[in-house]
């Protein structure tokens, strides 16, 4: 059913839409717990001619200064030199260099993941949700997650606690949304 939805089309190219997508994610904190946060200024798209989406593009950028985790002071600790140094690397970006279909609707998509002046190839799991003309034009979605070490990026800042273990985790958990229009 998903090739349907992509048989016409030769080349096609679909646009973040910022408005209904988000770029979230989650770390350990504190040994117990979990932070949430996410960027609020990011762009990206993928382009397709394939029905069954196995040759996409995609390409994405992220505003290292728009991090925001619903606490100001953190947030000014993620953008200094303790981590993201925004100033300095600004942004976030991805290349995909592969979109292998794993089932129905499931993609392995790998690429290289620029961060902090490091560039690592990462696989990340995409669930593609189906496509909808609206009247005002066709919109997609799609959801990305998968797992990165920070310090693989050279972030590394960590304080250890009295009773034991790490103030902040090593793996972050990717969570993003995206619903992208049909250009």
């Amino acid at each position: 059913m998903l090739g349907l939805v992509f048989a016409t089309m030769a080349q096609t190219t679909w646009n973040i839409d910022g408005a209904h997508s988000v770029i979230g994610f989650n770390i350990d904190h504190m040994v117990v717990s979990e932070v949430e946060g996410r960027f609020n200024d990011f762009t990206g798209s993928l382009v397709a001619s394939k029905d069954d989406l196995t040759d996409a593009k995609v390409n994405f950028t992220a505003q290292t200064a728009s991090i925001n985790t619903d606490n100001e002071r953190r947030d000014d600790h993620l953008r200094s030199e303790d981590f993201f140094e925004a100033e300095k690397f600004p942004e976030i970006t991805f290349t995909s260099s592969k979109f292998e279909k794993v089932s129905d609707g499931k993609y392995k998509m790998t690429g290289d993941l620029t961060m902090h002046g490091v560039t690592k190839t990462v696989s990340l799991d995409v669930k593609f949700s189906g496509t909808v003309d609206t009247g005002r034009g066709t919109k997609a979605g799609f959801k990305v997650s998968g797992v990165l070490n920070r310090e693989d990026f050279g972030l590394m800042y960590n304080s250890v606690l009295e009773a034991g273990g790490v103030a902040i985790g090593k793996e972050v958990r990717l969570d993003i949304k995206l619903e992208m229009n049909k250009a």
